[in-house]
């Protein structure tokens, strides 16, 4: 009966119930091919990267370039925003980053740089997580925040004018490890050295049978891990 119950909640809450519909416009769709065969192709890709492995499929080559290093080799510890809500408060990403970054501060006593902007006009990423540290009780006199910056490129650009400010040579980046290739990339690019400092990893690897339905949740990580991939296209076309 449990079985049975999520069974069926998998299939009448979204992303299931929009598989559903799919599949049944295109079984009564058998005299426009066309509507059939968008129908079928659209209710399988968007089964297939709401499933837990297909989401880890499109996140292993991203996330394991780079492993969480035995220990901390910059001067300075850069901690990249990943995003905040409307109404000030953190989002998933930015919070695990936060923590990571604050936990090698505190063990090091290194520098820790906040950065992050404002892409869509709320409050500055940045200054969200300075708030959240100093709740905490950190020290602010060790913490410098870039509040400008609106995407990665801009993170690196800004990040290295406070580099050269605090006398700052190599930076510990931390981010989601799914983000961390492209990080790493334009980072160097602008002409920091920089040691990966991985966290908030996406991939499970660890399955059960209801594994194989299609969740919200899943669907969301997989659109991120696209997101990523179109990104990091989007910087070699264009930088």
């Amino acid at each position: 009966m449990f079985f049975l119950k999520k069974l069926i909640s998998y299939f009448i809450l979204p992303p299931g119930i929009f598989v559903v519909l799919l599949l049944v416009i295109g079984v009564l769709s058998k005299r426009n091919k066309a509507v059939r065969f968008l129908a079928l192709s659209g209710a399988l890709v968007l089964y297939l990267i709401s499933t837990e492995p297909v989401k880890d499929l499109l996140y292993i080559p991203l996330e394991r370039i780079y492993p969480v290093p035995d220990r901390v080799e910059g001067n300075a510890i850069v901690v990249l925003g990943g995003g905040v809500y409307g109404t000030g408060h953190l989002k998933g990403s930015s919070f695990k980053r936060l923590i990571t970054g604050y936990k090698l501060h505190k063990d090091t006593g290194l520098p820790l740089i906040l950065a992050g902007g404002s892409a869509t006009g709320t409050v500055p990423e940045a200054v969200v997580m300075l708030r959240v540290l100093k709740e905490l009780g950190a020290d602010e006199k060790k913490i410098f925040i870039d509040d400008r910056s609106r995407d990665t490129r801009e993170n690196a650009l800004y990040t290295k004018e406070v580099c050269q400010r605090i006398g700052c040579s190599k930076v510990t980046l931390v981010t989601s490890a799914f983000h961390m290739k492209r990080a790493v990339e334009i980072f160097k690019k602008v002409g920091l050295k920089v040691q990966p400092y991985p966290t908030d990893f996406r991939t499970d690897l660890k399955y059960t049978v209801y594994s194989i339905f299609p969740r919200s949740d899943v669907l969301k990580d997989s659109s991120t891990a696209i997101r990523e991939y179109i990104g990091s296209l989007f910087y070699k076309l264009f930088y």
